[in-house]
């Protein structure tokens, strides 16, 4: 008997690592990006031109998309780039925004895996990702989609994170993801947005 294993056969899927994001079993939530919150944003146009490009992307692939607003009578709409993309953005109170969603544990979900996009990434991104991340989700924070006023909180908070079992990640990485193959029917459209980086 020979060790040596036959080749898989072209047609034969390939497993593909849990690691790596699922666009069927995907989410986005994008987080509080509200007009008072961007304009103390130094990197706010970089942040704002990321989280369109992830839910455009999410539309392509079928990913469900949501939004949140913290106390958008004292911190303003969400930005007019996004607001027109996202229709629906229940208000919170609470930084988190686990709570106001109403996600079940992912076991009992659709879902895998959430990929978060917003701010600020020390307070609402974080405490949202670590309150996922105890309902069992997998959760992926593209670094260049999230942000802070000051660096340094956000630095801290993507190393927090990364310690906590978050993947932190980027946006291109995710749209890769979500794609998979470029056999995929939506790919040229999904290139189109990487291209705008």
């Amino acid at each position: 008997m020979s060790l040596q294993q036959e080749p898989q056969s072209p047609q034969q899927p390939v497993p593909r690592s849990p690691l790596l994001l699922d666009r069927r079993l995907s989410r986005l939530l994008v987080i509080d990006v509200q007009k008072k919150l961007v304009d103390v944003i130094p990197v706010a146009k970089q942040l704002v031109m990321n989280c369109v490009r992830l839910v455009q992307a999410a539309g392509l692939c079928n990913v469900p998309v949501f939004a949140t607003e913290q106390y958008p009578k004292g911190l303003g709409p969400t930005v007019k780039p996004l607001a027109q993309l996202l229709p629906e953005r229940p208000e919170k109170l609470r930084f988190s925004c686990v709570e106001c969603l109403g996600w079940r544990p992912a076991g009992e979900s659709e879902c895998r895996d959430v990929v978060l996009a917003g701010i600020e990434t020390h307070v609402c991104v974080l405490q949202t990702a670590l309150d996922l991340l105890s309902l069992g989700y997998n959760v992926f924070v593209p670094a260049d989609a999230v942000a802070s006023r000051h660096k340094l909180d956000w630095e801290w908070a993507l190393r927090r994170l990364e310690t906590n079992g978050v993947t932190v990640t980027t946006t291109e990485a995710v749209l890769f993801e979500w794609c998979e193959t470029a056999a995929f029917e939506r790919f040229k459209e999904l290139s189109l947005l990487v291209k705008e980086n």
